[in-house]
């Protein structure tokens, strides 16, 4: 009988999703792969491992726990840490050897204070173009930070210049705005700083602008076979890795005006048979999916009927079914013809494909193939 919940990792198809993304890459540009939020609810570890394998030279998450976890691991790849942080986290990050990103002359000086002697520390310069979250907006302010980081604070060494772009894939004449204002930064600090990397370009950018390419670009949903318009990632010629499945643990009769799960928001019309399957949205399955979602079981498509409890759906199988109790039930993936994506999920309840599949709770067990065959 199939696990209650189990997702499945397809590493090969990682791997030639990062190398078709390298071929949108001109030059020496080079792949970050980004890892942050448990590898995009895949694993950071395996997913990193395999990003490397597939033509990435570098690593990208949010925090320092993030960082720690792959080096812990044996990753020895760069690793950018690209949030904010903490004097714990610092230390942390600095202790994994991470490079870190600084925005004002003071975070430089309580950088140098917390490097050791031994160590040289990576940092990357942010200038906030509008996304408006960290970094600064000021274009002098952004070329004072990287000369006190070049002007030897110790063991900081200046490695970059970054931006991120808020509208990749949406507007494009906004890209072109942000892009206006990072790339006189770029080649300000180019002649003074040789050697310097400047990026800018998450998967969607990747993907639709080259102007954004620059010396290196960070993907992250991308990487993972998601398409990051939100649309689908075939037409992007990009494979899903992930596939979520449960399996039927119960079929039974309901006659009409037989209700089923929490508040009784799907009763029955005509004769009909439900399927119980053990996953609910402590597993990842969005209560915004209650009789709002299908479900794929023997390669046909079934609706997901009622609210979605924290470990339980049900699902409507007709008058007629042909489902047995242990056939395994497809929430992401494929069976026979019959296809359901994250992005047709994220539709479902108005959010994007990055929510879906980050949401795949710890609860669910990873496990890895290349193909279908043991990683």
């Amino acid at each position: 009988m199939p696990a209650r919940a189990l997702a499945r990792v397809n590493l090969a198809a990682l791997k030639r999703n990062v190398a078709r993304l390298r071929d949108e890459l001109r030059g020496a540009t080079e792949l970050c792969a980004v890892v942050k939020g448990n590898g995009y609810g895949h694993g950071a570890v395996a997913c990193a491992e395999a990003a490397l394998a597939g033509g990435a030279t570098r690593l990208a998450v949010a925090t320092a726990g993030e960082a720690v976890e792959l080096r812990d691991a044996g990753v020895s790849a760069p690793v950018l840490v690209m949030g904010a942080l903490t004097g714990e986290e610092l230390s942390a990050a600095l202790d994994a050897s991470s490079e870190v990103v600084a925005w004002t002359p003071e975070f430089v000086a309580a950088l140098a204070a917390a490097a050791h002697r031994d160590q040289v520390v990576n940092v990357h310069v942010k200038l906030d173009t509008g996304m408006g979250r960290l970094g600064t907006r000021d274009p002098a302010e952004a070329l004072e930070v990287a000369e006190r980081i070049a002007a030897g604070h110790g063991p900081l060494r200046l490695a970059g210049v970054m931006t991120h772009l808020a509208t990749a894939g949406e507007d494009p004449e906004f890209v072109a705005a942000q892009l206006d204002r990072f790339t006189p930064v770029v080649e300000q600090l180019r002649p003074r700083f040789p050697g310097i990397q400047a990026h800018a370009a998450n998967s969607a950018a990747t993907l639709t602008e080259p102007r954004s390419h620059f010396d290196f670009v960070r993907c992250g949903i991308a990487v993972y076979g998601c398409d990051p318009m939100n649309e689908d990632p075939l037409a992007r010629r990009l494979e899903p890795v992930l596939e979520l499945t449960s399996y039927v643990a119960a079929v039974k009769a309901a006659a009409p005006g037989d209700s089923v799960g929490y508040g009784r928001t799907f009763i029955a019309r005509e004769p009909t048979w439900i399927a119980t399957v053990p996953i609910g949205y402590a597993d990842g399955i969005r209560r915004g999916l209650s009789n709002n979602c299908d479900v794929l079981v023997g390669g046909r498509t079934y609706p997901l009927v009622g609210t979605v409890s924290m470990d339980n759906v049900t699902v409507d199988l007709g008058p007629q079914p042909s489902v047995s109790v242990g056939e395994t039930v497809t929430i992401i993936g494929t069976q026979s013809e019959a296809r359901q994506t994250t992005e047709e999920l994220a539709r479902r309840i108005a959010t994007i494909n990055y929510e879906i599949v980050t949401g795949v709770s710890a609860r669910v067990p990873r496990v890895y193939h290349r193909d279908g065959e043991p990683a």
